[in-house]
């Protein structure tokens, strides 16, 4: 299995992803990479890490998600990797919740939201999203 962390979608990965046929309510997965030292693209002086940028994201996020009725339901630090094997660990998972594809779309694409991604981008080495149902064990 090849692995590959990216910031950033490609447009045809997003159109993709958005243009598949709704099928409601789904549960996100991010496994998060972290930059040593924050990297704003605006080129601004920081002493941030990383993750501390992103914990900037993280704490705005919540209203965006609130906002498309969406809800965060975990997030925590990568503090082991008990089966498989990676070359190197992500820095922490969390998980939100949405109503739809089109919920999630309205967020991204919303100023509000792209006014504090540049937080989420400065702070990321690569991530990988992965989009499953809501179920119960």
């Amino acid at each position: 299995m090849k692995v590959f962390n990216q910031v950033n979608p490609s447009p045809e990965l997003m159109q993709e992803f958005f243009g598949g046929e709704e099928d409601g309510a789904f549960v996100m997965v991010n496994l998060l990479k972290f930059k040593d030292k924050a990297e704003y693209a605006d080129g601004r002086d920081t002493d941030l890490s990383g993750a501390e940028a992103y914990a900037l994201y993280g704490a705005a996020v919540v209203e965006r998600l609130a906002a498309v009725g969406a809800k965060p339901r975990y997030s925590g630090p990568v503090t082991g990797l008990m089966l498989g094997e990676v070359e190197e660990n992500w820095d922490m998972v969390a998980l939100a919740e949405y109503p739809s594809l089109e919920a999630m779309k309205t967020m991204i694409m919303s100023p509000e939201y792209q006014k504090i991604a540049v937080h989420r981008v400065a702070g990321l080495e690569g991530q990988l999203n992965i989009k499953t149902k809501p179920g119960s064990l």
